[in-house]
């Protein structure tokens, strides 16, 4: 019998071409809840995310799923950031995008939170918008995540473009990571993320900054998701510097010990009993103004 996975991916397998140069058809996207969100990080990406997007939808296209892009285009007031302008015009173009646009509250992490939030799929998703990870990786993912019953699945690089830098800086960083928590994985902060959605729910996120990656990765543990992995070669950004400054660094691994020994940890322990506590009221409110048979 045909699996569920071989019939959402059967198309892309076997009748996958090279990238057309015409305009893509409309959105195979319905009404209904898609089958995959995937929320694109475009803070500061400007026109150079349009190619990423159009390859997006073209991949996306040849499998046999309902999907959406939910493209994060919050901005800080007062910038001369040209996003939110693009991703709305690319939300206005085709029907399978939607767009998030808001004043920051916050960075990478209240972005992030936003965008899942925002996302209306079974299955939700999160990649960075500066192609740097392959967007066939967001497929890889979906596919393992099928075949091996997986809650949450990512990638981890095992190529890197982008220096001998970079590529120290993560090598202590997941060392650290591994060394404070236990979690035996290969690279926190790498994308794409793919989780269910009624496990993404039991997360909880609090994060508003860099911490946000680690702490899917450790929330994801204390809710006993399983979790799989897939190598993937982490192309160089050729339009922009990164983002990732020493007062970022600084940030990740200061971090990482707070969450692990103090006031982090209690911060977000105290969010998340508010959180289960309010959920259960608004549940039980409800039930007594919609009282059964």
């Amino acid at each position: 019998m045909e699996s569920v996975a071989s019939h959402h991916f059967l198309r892309s397998i076997v009748d996958f071409e090279p990238l057309p140069t015409v305009e893509l058809s409309a959105s195979i996207a319905c009404v209904d809840a898609p089958y995959l969100s995937l929320v694109v990080l475009c803070y500061r990406s400007g026109r150079s995310m349009i190619p990423l997007i159009e390859r997006l939808r073209y991949v996306l296209s040849r499998c046999n799923f309902t999907w959406e892009l939910v493209l994060v285009g919050n901005y800080i007031e007062g910038s001369d950031d040209e996003t939110p302008d693009v991703v709305r015009e690319l939300a206005e173009r085709w029907s399978d995008v939607s767009a998030v646009v808001r004043p920051k509250e916050g960075m990478m992490g209240w972005d992030m939170r936003m965008g899942l939030n925002a996302a209306r799929g079974e299955y939700i998703g999160v990649i960075d918008g500066d192609g740097q990870f392959p967007v066939e990786a967001v497929i890889a993912c979906l596919l393992k995540a099928e075949m091996d019953g997986l809650d949450l699945t990512k990638t981890y690089r095992v190529r890197r473009d982008d220096g001998i830098y970079r590529r120290m800086i993560s090598y202590a960083y997941n060392g650290l990571f591994k060394l404070l928590f236990g979690l035996q994985i290969h690279d926190v902060n790498s994308k794409p993320k793919i989780i269910r959605r009624d496990k993404y729910e039991l997360l909880n996120l609090e994060s508003d900054d860099w911490f946000a990656d680690a702490e899917i990765m450790i929330r994801a543990r204390e809710a006993g998701l399983s979790i799989g992995e897939i190598p993937v070669h982490f192309a160089l950004n050729e339009t922009r510097g990164s983002f990732v400054k020493p007062r970022a660094i600084f940030e990740f691994m200061s971090n990482l010990i707070r969450y692990r020994f103090g006031s982090r940890k209690r911060l977000v322990e105290t969010n998340q009993v508010q959180s289960q506590l309010r959920n259960r009221a608004d549940k039980a409110q409800r039930s007594t103004q919609h009282p059964g048979p």
